[in-house]
């Protein structure tokens, strides 16, 4: 199942809608004092949108991407015309001044960050005429957040492998993709120190007591994508990290979504699409007679038979983030 220009169009379609509908809407918000008490468009100009930060961001993302795959999309100039109202000189500076606020030093750490630098990644390489106007107008913020990283990853001992926001894997895969395609060589070394240093001697991962009720990503697959950028002999790695990867049905097999109108239990069906995407780069990095390659070749097909027809016309609570999920796991 590879994407389509009608489903480009589809899941552009949510976020040109999404990214200016304010409510509902969840603030991870820290107030300092009572002046902070303020609506989503006034703390967040431009990412207020699509429930929540984040997922505002990678719907942008999106939105690009698919106009990368598909010039000709019919809502091109829709997609033109939001940026141009959203990314302006002091809608960044309103967004990177939240940042900069006492307190906030965790805020969308580290999953806003990956795809932050995913959409810099996106507006660097964009075949829009506009996008390099856009690029350098957002600048300021992704060089924050870009410096953010890169302090934090120089304090964070321990790796976080939850399945949800915190998993340090899914941002660094993100944010090398980002490195690279810029060619910033001190956040590539510093990306790749970190990855090594939390995960080159990992061995035997429990992936069995996957997935979590509430996971749209595998801690197992996402570290697995993260080593395929880093590791030299990833096979070897691989092996040693999930022997018999075949045997795992408790990874092999989609996750059941049993209500997609609650908001934590409709992350499983990002789980399965989070995990096609996973698998697909794994099985490229693995050698055409791996013995996991049937497998994971078979898997991905389970996971997008599940949950990609769940995407377009899904109920808001994973309406307003899925698609990207979906471009990623059929891209």
């Amino acid at each position: 199942m590879q994407l389509t220009q009608h489903q480009a169009e589809a899941f552009a379609r949510m976020p040109l809608t999404y990214l200016r509908q304010e409510y509902p809407n969840h603030i991870m918000h820290l107030l300092n004092d009572d002046g902070d008490v303020l609506p989503p468009r006034e703390l967040h100009p431009i990412f207020y949108g699509c429930f929540d930060w984040h997922s505002a961001v990678h719907g942008y993302w999106l939105l690009l991407r698919c106009v990368r795959l598909y010039p000709d999309l019919t809502c091109r100039e829709e997609i033109t015309a939001l940026f141009d109202e959203h990314l302006t000189q002091e809608k960044v500076a309103q967004e990177l001044a939240y940042f900069n606020a006492p307190f906030r030093a965790s805020f969308e750490r580290p999953y806003g960050y990956g795809w932050l630098l995913a959409l810099a990644q996106e507006l660097k390489h964009s075949s829009l005429p506009q996008a390099q106007g856009w690029h350098q107008m957002l600048e300021p913020l992704t060089l924050d957040i870009r410096d953010r990283l890169v302090d934090y990853l120089s304090k964070l001992t321990y790796p976080i492998r939850v399945g949800t926001h915190y998993n340090t894997a899914f941002a660094l895969a993100l944010a090398l993709d980002y490195a690279r395609a810029l060619a910033d060589r001190p956040l590539e070394q510093a990306i790749l120190a970190a990855a090594n240093r939390y995960y080159l001697a990992d061995t035997r991962y429990p992936a069995h007591y996957e997935p979590g009720g509430d996971e749209y990503i595998s801690g197992a697959l996402t570290e697995a994508l993260l080593m395929s950028k880093v590791v030299t002999n990833f096979p070897a790695w691989f092996d040693g990290f999930l022997p018999d990867v075949a045997s795992i049905a408790a990874l092999m097999d989609p996750a059941e979504v049993s209500d997609r109108t609650d908001p934590k239990i409709a992350h499983l069906d990002g789980l399965n699409l989070s995990r096609a995407w996973c698998m697909k780069h794994i099985t490229k990095a693995l050698p055409e007679n791996h013995p996991g390659q049937k497998a994971l070749t078979d898997a991905v097909k389970r996971h997008l038979a599940a949950s990609v027809e769940h995407v377009v016309g899904s109920h808001y609570s994973g309406g307003h983030w899925l698609a990207s999920f979906a471009l990623l796991a059929l891209e």
